[in-house]
């Protein structure tokens, strides 16, 4: 008698580091930790709005320049810590003259390079989400570079392309990069 073949069990998920709100109050001690999770990722290639050279006190002071936005509350800084380090970030935009308050835009969805693939980046833009529905807002909007990572992300929760801008933003070595614009309804 042939034993019956096997199914190889399921490989169960890594998990993910828990996503919380940074309070305004919290956001200066972290600034070290934020400004390294924004170094490795525009080191790692990312197209986040910085260029090559690109230092960690360019990355601090990017940080450091949101500060007045976040206590404001026309900003919202998520981030996800695994053991005490941080490991991936989201903002949600709020700010929007009197005819956009129905909207939120989504910025800097930052996820360690050694930390992708776990779902991270999926659980910050869930949060992200739920702070715009908080917020009272019915659409989120974002931009990522044309046919990357986020790209597949974005559409695998549910964002619609809006267009692609050619050569809209430069890549980490300065060349222009096609950008999807996205947008997404909220219930």
């Amino acid at each position: 008698m042939t034993p019956a073949p096997t199914t190889p069990a399921p490989t169960p998920p890594l998990p993910t580091a828990p996503v919380e709100e940074a309070s305004p109050e919290s956001v200066p001690a972290m600034l070290p930790d934020l400004a390294a999770l924004l170094h490795a990722c525009v080191l790692d290639g990312a197209s986040i709005g910085f260029v090559l050279p690109f230092g960690l006190p360019e990355a601090e002071a990017f940080w450091r320049d949101g500060l007045p936005a976040l206590r404001r509350g026309e900003r919202r800084l998520l981030v996800a810590r695994d053991g005490g380090r941080l490991v991936g970030t989201a903002q949600v935009g709020l700010a929007a003259p009197p005819n956009g308050r129905h909207r939120a835009e989504i910025t800097k969805v930052l996820v360690h390079p050694g930390h992708r693939r776990r779902g991270l980046g999926r659980d910050l833009m869930r949060a992200a989400e739920a702070v715009a529905v908080a917020a009272g807002r019915r659409l989120l909007i974002l931009d990522t570079r044309q046919d990357d990572a986020g790209e597949a992300l974005y559409r695998a929760l549910g964002f619609a392309v809006t267009g692609v801008v050619p050569g809209y933003a430069c890549s980490p070595h300065g060349v222009p990069e096609p950008c999807t614009f996205m947008h997404k309804l909220l219930a």
